[in-house]
């Protein structure tokens, strides 16, 4: 009776997928510290500017984010239907967060009694979309963003440039391009070029695509939606010369060149240009727009813009805003590892058997008050094997206490890199391991 309930149960479990739903990672302890890492210096970098910290709930109501993305986006939002008996009906309330932005527009509306006038937040949390996962390209995934709301000055459009510059010089990225752009210059582009204004957005998003289906994808689509080939043409066959030539009949369109002009000044970095087919394809975008790319991976790292309107939505006043995302899962593969923010396990305490268990705890309490990274081992388990754990794991130093040592009061400090070592007194044990920066590795001392 007994084997026939172990085999259903076994059956039961070859049921189960394990891995990670698609478009879904799992973190283990490695990528975990070096993803805490990351997140901590960008942190550093964005206070460093005045940001200042936030955090909004995974979840909203689905009217908070309907009708912010565009309809290209808004089919990549994940629905939450109604709960309990409700769930029957197909009804939908409640939507996972589709980027942090609208949330933080929600916010501002909420609270603008209790926020200054001018409000610069950052915010590092988990989004989730409802998009095809590929190579790079997740369903959930961390975005790190910054906005400055309440001032129209370009000085807010080029801190949040800036910002975004140094982290990524902190990680040790170098090799980018920031390409700078504007909705008003494409707004006097197509005006310009008498495409009609209800097939703006439209045109837009397919500019956004350029780099993904090129130009005779995007001619396809425009010339789907009945605008000439010749327009057609003449929109795809502009460069930045004769972007700013054409637009000088256009009045949105000249403001638009001259901001980009200004936010170049104020910066003066060689690495940002102006790209007149940037879109950036969010609908709530009004005014600069940016990218930051690498020609080491495919894909823009960082992005952001002007949305003037977006808190307005939300308020019965507008108020302006400009803000950038870092593209973090890209970031991670180009970034170099930081060293000492958080250590990985210094030193494994063994067991020699069980009259040793609590001298061995004591020991190792007495190394993580002063700041050591301390693992005990937990089970009876022979010396060799508490050797071939240490070394899996690669802690770099083993405390050993048997009978021997227990009679001198000393320990026995093994090397597990060199292979080495030492009998020392117990008291000594601290003193041993202490070193001028407690923020690096135990130094090889054998």
């Amino acid at each position: 009776m007994q084997n026939k309930k172990k085999s259903a149960i076994i059956k039961t479990m070859d049921k189960y997928n394990t891995k990670p739903p698609a478009g879904t990672r799992d973190f283990l302890a490695r990528d975990v510290r070096f993803r805490k890492q990351i997140f901590n210096i960008i942190e550093k970098v964005f206070a460093s500017f005045g940001f200042e910290p936030l955090e909004t709930p995974a979840f909203e109501r689905i009217e908070t984010l309907m009708d912010k993305y565009g309809s290209e986006g808004e089919k990549l939002i994940f629905k939450i239907l109604k709960r309990g008996e409700k769930a029957k009906s197909g009804e939908v309330d409640l939507a996972l967060r589709y980027d942090l932005t609208v949330p933080m527009a929600r916010v501002i509306a909420e609270y603008s009694n209790k926020l200054p006038k001018i409000y610069k937040r950052y915010q590092i949390q988990p989004v989730w979309r409802a998009d095809r996962p590929g190579k790079s390209r997740y369903r959930e995934f961390y975005q790190c963003d910054i906005d400055i709301t309440g001032t129209n000055s370009l000085m807010a459009d080029s801190e949040v440039i800036l910002a975004l510059i140094e982290v990524l010089e902190k990680l040790g990225i170098n090799e980018f391009t920031v390409k700078l752009n504007s909705r008003k210059i494409l707004t006097g582009l197509i005006e310009v070029l008498n495409i009609p204004k209800n097939l703006e957005d439209f045109v837009l998003v397919s500019l956004d695509k350029l780099d993904k289906i090129g130009i005779e994808g995007i001619t396809k689509e425009l010339q789907g939606k009945g605008i000439a080939s010749e327009v057609v043409q003449s929109l795809l066959q502009q460069n930045r010369d004769s972007v700013k030539k054409i637009l000088t009949t256009s009045t949105k369109g000249l403001e638009g060149l001259q901001e980009v002009q200004e936010i170049q000044d104020l910066i003066g970095d060689k690495r940002i240009i102006f790209d007149p087919f940037l879109a950036r394809g969010l609908a709530y975008y009004t005014g600069s727009i940016f990218e930051i790319v690498s020609g080491k991976i495919k894909g823009s790292i960082a992005g952001g813009g002007r949305y003037d309107n977006l808190v307005g939505m939300f308020s019965k006043k507008n108020i302006p805003a400009c803000g950038g995302s870092l593209g973090v899962e890209r970031i991670l593969l180009l970034a170099r590892e930081p060293q000492g923010l958080f250590k990985n396990i210094e030193i494994l305490a063994t067991v020699w058997d069980k009259t040793f268990r609590k001298s061995s705890i004591a020991l190792s309490n007495k190394l993580r008050d002063k700041g050591f990274i301390v693992e005990t081992y937990l089970e009876n388990d022979k010396f060799n094997k508490q050797l071939t754990y240490a070394s899996k794991k690669e802690i770099p130093f083993v405390l050993i206490c048997g009978p021997d040592e227990k009679a001198k009061n000393k320990i026995t400090v093994k090397n597990m890199k060199t292979g080495k070592q030492i009998t020392i007194y117990e008291k000594e044990v601290v003193n041993f391991f202490s070193f001028p920066a407690l923020d690096t590795q135990p130094q090889p001392i054998l």
